[in-house]
């Protein structure tokens, strides 16, 4: 309402300035700015002694008080004035997101919902889940398609600009399709959790399994990544993201790797229990109502 009022007194006050201009009369150039035919005109003595030109009255102060500003100067203030209002109810809008729990959900094509609409991805859906919660929580999504732990790790302080209180560490799926050494892995998951471990940023490591056509020995040295990672630090451990959505086909897009929409409700049902344990640990305001849900020896960690 305020910022509406100001912006018609602005163009109240410079319609008034326009109209007044108009009055003025039209003033004519003096003979000597006429131009000399047959070449450029130079300047004659009578012009080089003219007097300098003096500010116009209204410039002037008045005898015995303030001067009282022009349309045009009452204008300029209050534009200065809606400039400083708009900051304010940025400022405002800011402060009311201040209570919002905020969580990063750092991962690869299955945390940026490769195939489905943002809505229906799962940091939006398990957003979704929480709100219907009573619980003030943004998940932020920090999924890239193809990206491994190696990529997670790389990006990670500019996936932290946005100051989360918590994050969701969901990466290892590409690793394991393309075979990466698992040593190599691992030592990525460990030093990504133990930056975020020094940061003080309590942690949900989502685990992945890898495919078993790369064969038994492969699967041993990948399978014991995330609950190694998860007791060294400590932290909150969802064994596999797909659980009970990998190999079903009613539950996957046609490539048989990506979750549809209904894969992503199934992954957010059964993870959600330990993002709620996540957020207990953050001590945030907004997680006051999850702790009568349960205490700490209900959720999940690695050791």
């Amino acid at each position: 309402m305020i910022l509406r009022e100001c912006h018609e007194y602005i163009v109240s006050e410079m319609d008034d300035e326009r109209e007044s201009m108009r009055a003025l009369p039209v003033a004519r150039p003096p003979a000597w700015l006429a131009p000399v035919a047959g070449g450029p005109r130079v300047a004659s003595a009578a012009t080089r002694a003219l007097p300098v030109a003096r500010p116009p009255a209204w410039l002037a102060p008045v005898a015995g008080g303030p001067r009282v500003a022009s349309a045009a100067t009452r204008a300029l203030s209050a534009a200065w004035l809606l400039a400083w209002l708009v900051l304010v109810a940025g400022g405002l809008r800011a402060e009311t997101g201040a209570g919002e729990l905020r969580i990063l959900m750092l991962g690869d094509s299955l945390t940026a919902g490769y195939g489905l609409a943002a809505r229906d991805a799962l940091p939006a859906r398990l957003e979704a889940a929480l709100r219907d919660r009573a619980l003030s929580v943004r998940i932020i999504n920090a999924g890239v398609s193809g990206d491994t732990t190696a990529g997670g790790l790389a990006r990670l302080e500019w996936a932290l600009a946005d100051r989360p209180h918590a994050v969701i560490v969901a990466l290892g799926a590409n690793d394991a399709l393309r075979a990466i050494d698992p040593a190599v892995s691992h030592s990525n998951l460990d030093r990504l959790i133990g930056a975020l471990a020094e940061r003080r940023l309590p942690v949900l490591l989502a685990g992945m399994l890898a495919p078993r056509n790369l064969g038994p020995d492969y699967g041993a040295r990948f399978d014991v990544i995330y609950p190694r990672v998860a007791d060294r630090y400590g932290t909150l451990l969802y064994p596999f993201l797909l659980d009970g959505v990998a190999t079903v086909a009613a539950l996957n897009q046609a490539d048989g790797l990506h979750p549809n929409e209904a894969g992503v409700e199934v992954i957010v049902e059964r993870i959600l229990p330990g993002v709620l344990c996540l957020v207990r640990r953050t001590g945030h305001p907004a997680a006051g109502t999850t702790r009568a849900a349960g205490g700490e020896t209900d959720c999940p960690t690695g050791r």
